[in-house]
């Protein structure tokens, strides 16, 4: 099994690397392909990675991973589409929308892989917990925040809320997935905290 890890460097914010650290003790056997921001993803020249992983990051992170990934746009749009398993968490998912947009009304164009967008709100940081289930399974986890979603994702979200917000704190439906692609604002690391979740992700 081949695990690639987008840009751990950067993409490491709220404990999301325990996730990483989880799949090591569980799968010694496995091998992590850690790709640094100046290199070129595995994904983009090896056809048997198991899963791509990519972490909460910065705002500012933000701007330098979609410059990044732009070029391998249509790469991703194609893993997708032929089921490769993704995981990416926190405010990685935005990075894939359509755009970020800032307090001032600026925005920061992403890859457009999703049609959703993300509006930043720097002065007041969301914090909650979240209870939710998917596809049969109880998800518990944190939400910490400066960004909320939005775009239409009743038939590609990822969880239903049962306590706390969705995309955004009008919504009850968490997140996106997309054949086997799941990207969720949920951390804690979600991993260690669904043990159930993470047996599902791995038989993916």
């Amino acid at each position: 099994m081949k695990i690639e890890i987008l840009y751990p460097e950067l993409c490491n914010l709220n404990g999301d690397i325990g996730n990483i650290q989880y799949l090591k003790r569980c799968l010694p056997e496995a091998e992590m392909l850690e790709t640094a921001i100046s290199e070129e993803p595995a994904f983009n020249t090896q056809e048997d990675i198991s899963l791509i992983y990519m972490g909460t990051l910065s705002e500012h992170s933000q701007e330098i991973v979609i410059q990044k990934l732009r070029p391998y746009k249509e790469k991703l749009e194609s893993l997708i589409q032929k089921g490769q398993v993704f995981l990416f968490t926190g405010n990685s998912i935005e990075v894939l929308g359509e755009y970020i947009e800032n307090e001032d009304g600026s925005k920061i164009e992403a890859l457009g892989i999703f049609k959703i967008h993300a509006k930043r709100n720097m002065l007041h940081r969301h914090n909650s917990f979240f209870l939710g289930e998917y596809d049969g399974i109880d998800l518990l986890g944190f939400k910490s925040q400066f960004t909320m979603l939005y775009g239409e994702n009743s038939q590609n979200y990822f969880a239903k809320v049962e306590m706390g917000i969705g995309i955004n704190k009008e919504s009850k439906l968490e997140g996106i997935k997309q054949n086997n692609f799941i990207g969720t604002y949920i951390i804690g690391p979600i991993l260690i905290l669904n043990p159930l979740f993470t047996i599902k992700l791995l038989r993916m």
